[in-house]
């Protein structure tokens, strides 16, 4: 009498962690299934000291990645701003990089990024390029960018107005809130370190 109830047992145990084991994989594929969207890719750009860069210069640590120009009035030096009270939160021995990618090339030439990038971390890169190239990356990104004419004092720019986390391996993994206390986001950040 006992074996029968010790094999039925020992059959519903068996059953039940195959369909727990069912549910973690089916679980886990899902997450990982949103995380792997086509948001970034490989790029050649000019960064502020002149010297062309790749997407692979910035693998081996988490990147966060801002497109703007630096003529804008507020948007991006405040998201500048952010990041740097960010990355000071973090501390500086903390291997993290921000890239500031202009959506204004035309204007924004490596020695105006590096004037203007000097107010902000030293760990934020600017990067400029041919028109192509930056459409390209804005591509890549899935940014918006519009020329906008202000009449005779020139133009402005309309833009996307995210920043972007990648991982160590460039990866995705999320639309990154800058606008939380400096302490908490370095804490959200903390694990991609």
């Amino acid at each position: 009498m006992r074996l029968p109830r010790l094999v039925l047992f020992l059959s519903a145990l068996l059953v039940g962690l195959i369909l727990l084991a069912t549910t973690l994989l089916i679980t886990n594929s899902q997450r990982q299934s949103q995380n792997n969207v086509a948001i970034g890719g490989p790029f050649r750009l000019i960064n502020h000291n002149g010297l062309e860069v790749s997407d692979k210069d910035f693998l081996g640590r988490p990147v966060l990645v801002f497109f703007g120009y630096t003529h804008c009035p507020d948007i991006c030096p405040t998201k500048l701003l952010e990041v740097s009270e960010i990355f000071r939160a973090l501390g500086p021995d903390k291997k993290i990089n921000g890239l500031f990618v202009t959506i204004d090339p035309e204007r924004d030439t490596p020695a105006l990024l590096k004037d203007y990038l000097s107010s902000f971390d030293s760990r934020i890169v600017g990067l400029t390029g041919s028109q192509e190239a930056i459409l390209a990356a804005e591509k890549s990104f899935r940014v918006y960018a519009r020329k906008v004419d202000t009449g005779e004092s020139g133009y402005t720019m309309d833009h996307t107005a995210l920043v972007y986390l990648m991982d160590r391996q460039g990866r995705f993994i999320n639309v990154f809130n800058t606008e939380q206390d400096p302490i908490g986001a370095a804490k959200a950040l903390a694990p991609y370190l």
